[in-house]
């Protein structure tokens, strides 16, 4: 029974997006070595824009390593950038709302989650996006993020 368990919190670790697929690793740096268990790293990741065609965005995010970060139990800092940029013709599929979350991946067993929300400022016709997390871990109480823009039109 709690072989079931731990199973099924360490499933919980694999990311889940709530757009098409999922995020596609670009690749790791390493940052600190660890004698025992995988080192901590720098992972960046794709997550293509499932509702604006031609639209995909980078993130980076820190990932602890040692015993703990390699079976998924340890708790991830919430250190992250985002870059999003026009990878083709930029087009919306259907209306797009002024406030979405566009992507969603689990960063720990149970509750933590990064999240990617667009953001349309409809005046000058710009995608914004914010990387952000679901528990923060500062002790102002202020999320931390970053933020990037796409244009849908270029030649402004």
């Amino acid at each position: 029974m709690r072989w079931g368990l731990l199973l099924l919190l360490l499933a919980g670790t694999v990311p889940a997006l709530a757009g098409d697929g999922g995020p596609t690793r670009i690749g790791t740096v390493d940052t600190t070595f660890r004698f025992v268990g995988r080192n901590d790293r720098i992972v960046v990741d794709r997550f293509d824009d499932p509702r604006v065609d031609g639209v995909s965005c980078y993130v980076s995010r820190a990932e602890t390593g040692g015993v703990k970060g390699s079976f998924g139990l340890a708790t991830d800092p919430n250190r992250f950038s985002i870059a999003c940029r026009a990878t083709g013709p930029v087009s919306l599929r259907g209306k797009i709302p002024d406030n979405e979350v566009a992507f969603d991946a689990r960063m720990s067993p149970l509750f933590k989650e990064i999240r990617i929300s667009r953001l349309y400022d409809t005046e000058k016709q710009v995608l914004v996006y914010l990387v952000w997390s679901t528990i923060t871990m500062s002790t102002g109480g202020s999320a931390f993020n970053s933020v990037t823009a796409v244009p849908l039109q270029t030649g402004h």
